[in-house]
């Protein structure tokens, strides 16, 4: 124990002596008082370790004296002094965290082994501290580690998405390329105007995909407006019905006209139900599509707890359990070169910006459901 000082209280003078000359022999610094109230001046000036007090005092006694110390300072060894007629004091100091307690006339060699133990529990606790402090350091750091690792795995990955898209569209272009070299070298006008339309497709493409990594890259919140749910289904239903008819996907719009006003960001809304809608006319046009008649549904609905529900339903492709699982993923896409990964990235975080959930179901060769559930405000936010 490095701090040897010792605060002695008794309200008899020639114990304090005596018991002064005791203890200094044995190597501490003793500090003494007559009573409660100066034993608590002393001990808030020096903070000694180890307090050695009297039960019966007048005034402020032992057990008062022992609460006050514990209240302010816990870690505190007390032992107390008590008479042989004082044995349930002693014990009700014992409920209080006294240390020990020692009988008068006190033993020099029952003293001594009760400030053996209230110096082996200094030192526990201060072993304990230390070794706290360093696991919690050790924590601390493991856990820096941790997040630095897992964020360089989320650059990897996003690196690596990121060069996927772009290897996509860098296809694409060689591939416009090539037909658009081939049409002049063999002065064929179709071929021309076929790969001259491959280039300015994917040209197009990587300002789509320039665009769409800028707003994914904004940490802005959504600009909440009480607005009727339906506004931007009626807007995207508007907006792709042509391209649907002009594919032969039937496109349907189902909405709960009860649905009362909520506050929600009607942009952000439009953007994540063009992304979904978009896929779906892709999954309904794909090859692998096997249904004669295909189909899309964009529905409104107000399930219990949540502000509203938009639903996307198609009877396109479908997806496996495996790709399933993957659709949220940064950069990834079922669409080949014709896709960058990039549509639901940015639907999800609009959903997550309104603390919203995002679900899907989809089976192989049947089509699939994108849930989007948005929850109830009560004012803007």
């Amino acid at each position: 124990m490095d701090d040897r000082r010792i605060l002695l209280v008794d309200d008899e003078e020639d114990i304090r002596d005596i018991l002064g000359i005791v203890l200094t022999d044995i190597g501490y610094e003793v500090l003494t008082a007559e009573d409660g109230e100066q034993a608590l001046q002393l001990f808030r000036e020096f903070t000694p370790p180890i307090v050695l007090t009297d039960i019966k005092m007048p005034g402020m006694d032992g057990i008062d004296l022992l609460r006050t110390l514990k209240s302010e300072a816990p870690d505190t060894e007390v032992i107390m002094i008590t008479g042989h007629g004082d044995l349930d004091l002693a014990i009700k100091s014992l409920k209080y965290e006294a240390t020990d307690f020692v009988t008068k006339p006190i033993n020099d060699d029952i003293l001594e082994i009760a400030l053996q133990r209230a110096e082996e529990r200094i030192t526990m606790k201060q072993q304990l501290r230390m070794y706290t402090e360093n696991l919690e350091r050790l924590v601390e750091e493991k856990t820096r580690r941790l997040v630095e690792a897992e964020r360089m795995a989320a650059v990897g990955q996003t690196a690596a998405g990121l060069a996927h898209a772009i290897k996509n569209i860098s296809g694409g272009l060689a591939g416009g390329m090539f037909v658009l070299d081939k049409g002049i070298e063999l002065d064929d006008d179709a071929y021309v105007q076929k790969g001259w339309k491959m280039v300015k497709g994917n040209v197009n493409k990587i300002n789509n995909v320039a665009l769409e990594l800028l707003n994914f890259a904004k940490e802005t919140s959504p600009n909440y407006r009480h607005c009727d749910p339906n506004g931007p289904a009626r807007e995207i239903y508007d907006l792709m019905l042509p391209q649907a008819q002009e594919y032969g996907v039937r496109f349907v719009l189902d909405l709960d006209k009860d649905l009362p006003h909520v506050w929600l960001d009607p942009e952000s809304i439009h953007r994540a139900l063009l992304n979904l809608v978009t896929n779906a006319l892709y999954a309904c046009t794909d090859i692998r599509c096997t249904h004669k008649k295909t189909e899309i549904a964009l529905v409104t609905r107000r399930p219990e707890g949540w502000a509203v529900e938009y639903q996307v339903r198609d009877t396109g492709c479908g997806m496996d359990e495996e790709t399933r699982q993957k659709v949220f993923r940064n950069f990834f896409t079922t669409k080949g070169y014709d896709g960058t990964g990039l549509g639901l990235m940015v639907t999800k975080k609009i959903i997550d910006a309104h603390s919203g959930v995002i679900e899907v179901e989809s089976e192989k060769g049947k089509g699939t459901a994108f849930y989007i559930r948005i929850p109830q405000r009560n004012g803007i936010q």
